[in-house]
């Protein structure tokens, strides 16, 4: 089954926050839905790195974006930042893009590249457009300490009660997105192993909403009943 009907996603503007593989959802969302022949707008609320390969534009205006589509299903729409090479916002509203594509696909939160975070009081920034919201969280975290896997580690061991020396459980990660309560559709990442398959099946239990488990590293993902 596709990324597309997996999370069900419908024409309009879904956000992704989280961590542990956002970017790479994004992608893989993005690239299913433009071989389908529907203009697809991958872009940010905050920062991203630029999709190696895909066409990029500012988007300052909606004339720009439907001047980028003549030539592609599929660009990303973004802002260039300073030497770190990531995009910023692009240059038009969220709502202002999806007058002008299919599908917007958001991130809306970084994570420093680590598979587990607590948000900051600023964060996730969504779209009030939105759709849909799709939280991903990386399994490699569970099982290593805090400090070492986790983006704002003194803010998620508050939230999980517990010390920044201590090994993430998957009690301990349901309880941080629980407190948060920033979606209800959640992507359990990184099951590569029968280790983090079960270690996933026992945090998706603890969880509410919708909740699937894979590894978009190898293209396999399920919902768990």
């Amino acid at each position: 089954m596709g990324l597309r009907r997996e999370f069900d996603i419908l024409p309009g503007i879904t956000t992704v926050i989280g961590s542990g593989g956002k970017t790479t959802l994004l992608r893989m969302l993005g690239e299913e839905l433009a071989m389908r022949r529907k203009r697809v707008i991958l872009t940010t609320t905050t920062h991203i790195l630029p999709f190696a390969g895909m066409p990029q534009i500012n988007a300052a205006s909606g004339a720009e974006v439907e001047w980028a589509f003549e030539n592609g299903y599929l660009i990303c729409c973004g802002i260039p930042q300073g030497e770190n090479g990531k995009l910023a916002a692009p240059g038009v509203s969220i709502a202002e893009l999806a007058k002008h594509a299919d599908y917007v696909l958001v991130e809306g939160d970084g994570s420093r590249q680590l598979p587990l975070k607590a948000h900051g009081p600023q964060e996730p920034v969504i779209p009030p457009e939105s759709g849909q919201v799709i939280c991903v969280v990386g399994l490699s975290g569970i099982g290593r300490p805090i400090a070492e896997v986790c983006h704002r580690p003194e803010l998620y061991a508050w939230l999980a009660g517990a010390r920044e020396e201590e090994d993430v459980t998957p009690q301990m990660a349901a309880q941080v997105l629980e407190r948060e309560h920033l979606a209800s559709v959640y992507l359990l990442n990184q099951a590569d192993t029968p280790e983090r398959e079960a270690a996933g099946e026992q945090l998706g239990r603890l969880l509410r909403g919708t909740v699937h488990i894979g590894s978009l590293q190898k293209g396999s993902w399920r919902c768990l009943l």
